[in-house]
C-alpha cells in the first residue's frame, strides 16, 4: 500500500471518528493547516472547518459510516478515489461520492475535492 493510499484509508477513518478530540488530533496531523475541503455542499479551511463539516456529516447521518469503494488510483501527491455511506460494512450505499486528494512533500493533505454521485432522496 503506498503511502498516498494509506492517507486516503486514514482520511475516511476521520469521518467515521465519533469521539470529537480524537478526530481533531487526527486532523491535526493528517492535514495541512490550511488545507481547504471543497464539496458542492462546503467550502472551508483548515483544521476547525474541516472538523465542523465532519461533525456535521456525523450529525445528518446517525449511525451510518463512510467506506471505501474501489481502489485508490494514485499518482504523483494525487489520489483519487470513490466512498459510500453504508447503514453496515458492504451495504448499498445510500450516498456515494468521489474524492480526490493532494498531499504535499511531508505526506500531509494540502486538499480535498469532493464530488457527489449519489445523495439521498435523489
Amino acid at each position: 500500500m503506498s503511502d498516498i493510499t494509506t492517507t486516503v484509508t486514514q482520511y475516511l477513518a476521520l469521518w467515521n471518528e465519533t469521539d470529537a478530540d480524537k478526530r481533531a488530533a487526527g486532523i491535526a496531523e493528517l492535514f495541512a493547516p490550511d488545507a481547504p475541503y471543497i464539496d458542492p455542499l462546503a467550502a472551508v479551511e483548515g483544521h476547525e472547518g474541516f472538523g465542523a463539516v465532519v461533525a456535521g456529516a456525523q450529525e445528518q447521518f446517525k449511525g451510518l459510516s463512510f467506506e471505501l469503494h474501489g481502489t485508490v488510483d494514485t499518482h504523483h501527491n494525487l489520489a483519487r478515489f470513490q466512498w459510500g455511506l453504508v447503514t453496515a460494512p458492504g451495504t448499498e450505499p445510500v450516498a456515494i461520492g468521489f474524492d480526490v486528494l493532494v498531499t504535499g512533500d511531508d505526506g500531509r493533505i494540502k486538499g480535498v475535492y469532493g464530488f457527489l454521485d449519489k445523495v439521498p432522496g435523489a
